[in-house]
């Protein structure tokens, strides 16, 4: 299995990176569609879910409760979408969007969930800077910490 694949690239790792699982890493969006958007990435070259092993399925579920637990202390979500798109960026990978009516903060900015309490709107988004992104890996490299 790769540390970082093409998709994993893009978006940001290693300045991304969050927290690491056998068969995942949890990465900040660089797009805040909504406050605290995150990127669950399959370490492996994977391009297809059925392709990935048993083990990163089973991998899943501490990966997803440590990223609700977090978000939810994070951002106050309502509800938290899951996105599988794969069209641009082929391999394995979730975008992880908290949703919620109206507005968070994080790391200053105040970011507007403009698709609720519809499908969220991924043209539309925050573009923190590149300090802003240091402090939000921070404060939820903390977070992981503190849930572990």
């Amino acid at each position: 299995m790769t540390a970082a694949n093409g998709t994993i690239l893009k978006f940001g790792y290693p300045g991304t990176l969050i927290a690491e699982y056998p068969h995942w890493l949890v990465l900040l969006r660089p797009q805040q569609v909504t406050a605290g958007a995150l990127v669950l990435a399959h370490r492996g070259g994977a391009n297809a879910f059925s392709g990935l092993p048993a083990a990163a399925f089973a991998g899943l579920e501490h990966a997803i409760r440590d990223i609700e637990g977090n978000l939810k202390a994070l951002v106050q979500y309502e509800r938290i979408n899951y996105l599988m798109l794969m069209m641009v960026d082929p391999h394995v990978h979730f975008h992880v969007i908290p949703r919620y009516a109206g507005n968070r903060t994080i790391a200053g900015m105040e970011v507007t969930d403009h698709g609720w309490p519809r499908t969220p709107d991924l043209t539309k988004f925050a573009l923190p800077s590149a300090e802003d992104v240091a402090k939000i890996v921070e404060e939820m490299k903390f977070l992981w910490r503190l849930s572990a």
